[in-house]
């Protein structure tokens, strides 16, 4: 497709003015994009935690284009190829036996699924989420959203949520009682700037929504498909959740997203639905980036810490291949500098955020956390 040389001014006449943005990417190849002017960098934002086995893997996009050729959509009203194969590879990615997937177009809308099912299932209307958590903008995700910048313009929301301290399970226990529906938490809060939780809090958290058979929603939108290290976040801490959130990093950049739920919690028969979901190209992305990330997995631990060693001095919260460093007002000077010496990065909450393609190369990781120091020293 031949691009047309004035983008800025079709994009400022046609489209709504929400993003902020400058650069216009136009290829990609593995962890390494480059613009309409030829320049070449290293992503390490990777489409926000998205591009999980790089860009434009051939694995990925050969899955996609013999699908393409065949079928494009079929209405769920009809088995879709591939769904249920990709669904069976997805819950035994979780680990939960007896567990079944929901599919959905993005991670708000997993989360979205995820609150109707707590609500309709357990009866309840009460949620309990965390200070400073990010689970959407649609009005149901945004009702368990901290940001009142994100929220307020939007009140009265459609569910009942109280917000308290993340890793503050005294606080929790306070909280949640009978009439709690259930508990939203991420394993790492993502937008918040990369912030693990407390050893321990996740099990904490478990123990109070079982003793008040209030149900656990693990936002792993951000923190899944091998983001941490293992498949899921809450694997390193070795519980059992009732519904897993899952998007990004799920398709290599094809949009879908996903709910996993455990044995005997599951939607009925009109409760829910979508004329997209988890159709034949979603889960042909979805089975081909899975099988890719077998491979990937062992090493994204290891890759992390490359990235955790080079940056040491500046103290990096780390787990995985998601990295963040507190620099409050700091950070948009020093993300403008990685961008300027070929780094793509981003910033978060005034913490500089790392969630760069699985794939990246240890010389890779070299480069940019040598771009990185200098743009921060």
């Amino acid at each position: 497709m031949k691009l047309r040389d004035d983008y800025r001014e079709l994009d400022e006449k046609y489209v709504m003015q929400i993003f902020a943005r400058d650069l216009r990417i136009i290829k990609g190849e593995g962890a390494k994009v480059w613009d309409d002017k030829g320049n070449e960098y290293i992503d390490c934002f990777a489409g926000i935690a998205v591009c999980s086995t790089g860009h434009c893997h051939p694995a990925v996009a050969s899955a996609l284009c013999e699908q393409a050729r065949q079928l494009i959509h079929i209405s769920n009203l009809f088995y879709v190829p591939g769904q249920a194969e990709f669904a069976e590879q997805l819950v035994n990615t979780t680990g939960l036996e007896g567990a079944r997937a929901f599919f959905s177009n993005s991670g708000t809308e997993a989360n979205e699924a995820a609150i109707k099912l707590a609500r309709v299932r357990t009866g309840r209307k009460k949620f309990v989420a965390f200070v400073n958590g990010f689970h959407g903008r649609t009005c149901g995700a945004l009702s368990m959203t901290y940001k009142e910048a994100y929220r307020l313009p939007f009140a009265p929301l459609p569910y009942e949520c109280e917000f308290i301290e993340f890793g503050d399970l005294d606080a929790l226990t306070e909280v949640v009682d009978s009439s709690v529906a259930a508990v939203i938490t991420e394993p790492i809060q993502g937008e918040a700037g990369v912030l693990p939780a407390p050893e321990g809090f996740l099990k904490g958290v478990r123990d109070v929504c079982t003793d008040n058979e209030s149900l656990l929603i693990l936002d792993e939108v951000q923190t899944g498909i091998g983001r941490t290290g293992k498949w899921f976040g809450y694997q390193h801490e070795g519980i059992t959740p009732d519904i897993i959130t899952i998007a990004k990093g799920i398709g290599s950049g094809f949009p879908m997203g996903a709910i996993v739920a455990r044995e005997g919690l599951s939607f009925l028969p009109g409760e829910h639905g979508g004329t997209f979901n988890g159709g034949p190209l979603a889960c042909a992305a979805g089975r081909a980036t899975l099988s890719v990330l077998e491979g990937i997995l062992p090493d994204v631990a290891r890759k992390g810490r490359l990235f955790a060693e080079g940056l040491s001095a500046y103290n990096p919260r780390q787990i995985g291949l998601m990295v963040g460093i507190s620099l409050g007002e700091r950070c948009a000077e020093v993300q403008k500098k990685c961008l300027k010496a070929g780094v793509l990065t981003n910033c978060a909450s005034g913490s500089l955020r790392l969630v760069p393609p699985l794939v990246i190369t240890d010389e890779e990781i070299e480069t940019a956390v040598g771009v990185i120091n200098a743009a921060l020293d």
